[in-house]
């Protein structure tokens, strides 16, 4: 199979008609077998019977209903674990990503070689509430991960099939699988320029939030694919700098001490230094630091799946 499109929805129910009308026509036109997998978030709107419908008139559509809202990362690595195509697209189910797109994203993964390749929406039709944090953000990423792309969280993007079967997405990391991908060894991630629509039905999903939860996400996604196999490499040496301070502060008491004594200078008492507790506090946070990296060394050996959804329904 040529393709597998993925598109997790949440209450898009107006919308998937129009798209898969849409994904049909392009993807005729360019004569690619495909297959769309629909993953239906925990939909309240009648997604999952508009899904159903569609089913019977489009053969290469498969549903997947979640039982409840587990959220866009929960249904993309859903998505990859169901897709068969060598080309794996994944997009919004609001139109705002056009299916136009796809046959420039299968020639730039097929032709050109590349593991992935994400949207950049240049010319966005969001607000400029939305558009500059999202800068400052893509800003951060590209400066956090030498990945030189202009939008790490365009729905929009084309994987090779043993990418999406490499990597892991989980919490809100499907902002950030160039960065995953990377760290999985697939390095030759691209960038095309999309035409990005307005929003033609419902509401868009996100709102202030999501500038907090992006920022923490990213130191997340930072530390588990540098340090998530070995955690003390972190807290260890971060703890043992702690301690290394705090000898060092304590030795210099020490030896003021020791030359004022020499030196018949009426020495002043360790305990009444502030020094001496700065030099306790960092001793102290050193031995917290060191233990926590040691107990996420035993965490990391058995720690179980993190992708744990529960599907209600499958077509």
């Amino acid at each position: 199979m040529d393709l597998s499109i993925i598109i997790p929805l949440f209450n898009e129910a107006e919308s998937l008609p129009e798209l898969l009308q849409w994904i049909t026509r392009v993807t005729k036109n360019e004569r690619l077998t495909h297959e769309v997998i629909l993953v239906d978030d925990g939909s309240r709107d009648g997604s999952w019977a508009a899904i159903r419908a569609l089913s019977t008139q489009y053969p290469e559509v498969r549903g997947v209903r979640f039982q409840r809202n587990y959220g866009k990362a929960a249904a993309l690595q859903c998505g990859f674990s169901l897709a068969k195509g060598d080309v794996v697209i994944t997009m919004d189910a609001d139109l705002q990503d056009s299916p136009d797109e796809i046959p420039g994203l299968v020639k730039m993964i097929r032709q050109d070689g590349f593991d992935l390749v994400s949207g950049w929406k240049k010319k966005r039709k969001d607000p400029v509430s939305k558009r500059w944090p999202s800068k400052f953000f893509n800003f951060v990423a590209r400066l956090n991960s030498g990945i030189k792309i202009h939008d790490f969280n365009c729905g929009l993007k084309a994987y090779r099939n043993e990418v999406v079967k490499s990597i892991e997405v989980f919490g809100d990391m499907h902002r950030y699988t160039p960065i995953l991908a990377k760290r999985s060894g697939f390095g030759h991630i691209g960038e095309k320029i999309v035409a990005h629509q307005e929003r033609k039905y419902g509401k868009s999903k996100y709102g202030i939030g999501r500038l907090f939860t992006g920022a923490l996400d990213l130191l997340t996604v930072s530390f588990i694919t540098r340090f998530a196999k070995k955690p003390m490499h972190f807290f260890g040496s971060m703890g043992m700098l702690m301690m290394l301070f705090g000898a060092i502060v304590t030795a210099w008491l020490i030896g003021i001490k020791i030359h004022d004594i020499t030196h018949h200078i009426i020495p002043r008492e360790i305990t009444a230094q502030p020094l001496f507790y700065l030099a306790l506090l960092a001793v102290i946070i050193g031995v917290q630091l060191f233990l926590t990296g040691f107990l996420a060394e035993l965490v990391s050996r058995s720690a179980t799946d993190r992708n744990k959804y529960l599907i209600a329904e499958e077509i």
